[in-house]
């Protein structure tokens, strides 16, 4: 597998709707954890699974173990408060498709990788902060952060609410920057437009 610091980022975007199939964790570290344990077994067989079966394996997980519907309000910001319930869920399930295309397309293959928690520390606004670092066999670690938030539906629950890449490069602030143009240009249509179109390249490469 190969990738930059930079494009795991991109890859780190992760969902959670209501009615995921299965539950999430009951602390930060379970969750990530086990989310990690879930991306590594796809990593294992990604090449017999190919990209599609990559993205079906890890739906589930992704869906499960992160926001999504909190992610896709911060990351659109005003738009989301502008939006109707019906033109927000059509955001959330957009971001959710391409960011587990995202994951799919990025984690490729498995060249001896293996996740490290490294440590587990409060955060701001009653969030977790799990410590974790892709250890690689040939490069230098990845640091990522994980910001956790229980789930309003199910208080004893925790799941992604961003990810912190080298340990202060927010995800969120980042797709926030990606999608303000767009936004501006094209409305929220136009950037539900732009996610399908991008999770729908992703899939075919």
């Amino acid at each position: 597998m190969t990738f930059s610091r930079y494009s795991l980022l991109g890859a780190a975007m992760l969902l959670a709707s209501a009615g995921a199939a299965r539950a999430c964790e009951d602390s930060p570290k379970a969750s990530v954890e086990r989310f990690h344990a879930a991306l590594l077994g796809v990593m294992k067989e990604a090449k017999a699974l190919g990209t599609k079966g990559r993205y079906d394996r890890l739906a589930p997980e992704v869906t499960s173990c992160f926001d999504m519907r909190l992610m896709s309000r911060v990351a659109t910001d005003s738009a989301w408060r502008d939006a109707g319930d019906a033109d927000r869920e059509t955001l959330v399930a957009a971001f959710s498709r391409m960011s587990i295309a995202t994951y799919a397309s990025q984690f490729s293959g498995h060249d001896g990788e293996s996740f490290e928690t490294l440590a587990v520390v409060p955060g701001p606004q009653d969030t977790q902060l799990v410590k974790t670092r892709i250890v690689l066999s040939a490069k230098s670690p990845v640091p990522l952060t994980y910001v956790m938030k229980k789930t309003t539906n199910s208080p004893t629950l925790w799941r992604v609410a961003d990810i912190l890449l080298d340990g202060d490069i927010s995800q969120l602030a980042t797709r926030r920057s990606e999608y303000r143009a767009t936004l501006k240009d094209k409305g929220l249509a136009g950037l539900v437009a732009t996610l399908n179109a991008k999770a729908e390249e992703l899939l075919v490469k």
